[in-house]
């Protein structure tokens, strides 16, 4: 049997304008929701919330770079392993690593809070 699908059609898009068809389209899939502004422009996209509830890319990537660049779960783990085995002496440096890495935490969580635009539901 012939497949008589005509070719897939293909359009580049910078990250920006991409992000706004992407919220724009409010959980449709970007495909039908070109078609239908392309086909029909007069038609209005629902209003619903869309799989990417990103406030703000800007924190979330901020974020997403702290995490890169964090040895976090490599440190607690090694942590972890030390005060199971009882070799973690308390010493002032130690407890100013473990502050360092509960502020960074902080942090990040207080980045994806407002990135997700998470303030007004916490």
């Amino acid at each position: 049997m012939v497949d008589r699908r005509p070719p897939p059609f293909s359009l580049r898009l910078t990250f920006e304008e991409r992000a706004k068809i992407e919220s724009d389209a409010a959980g449709m899939s970007l495909g039908g929701y070109i078609r239908s502004r392309l086909l029909d422009p007069d038609w209005i996209a629902p209003r619903r919330r869309g799989k990417f509830p990103v406030k703000d890319h800007r924190a979330l990537a901020q974020l997403l770079a702290m995490l890169g660049q964090s040895r976090l779960a490599n440190n607690v783990n090694q942590l972890a392993k030390a005060a199971n085995t009882g070799s973690l002496p308390v010493t002032p440096e130690t407890e100013e690593a473990l502050l360092t890495a509960v502020h960074e935490v902080t942090r990040m969580r207080q980045l994806l809070i407002e990135a997700l635009d998470l303030d007004a539901r916490l």
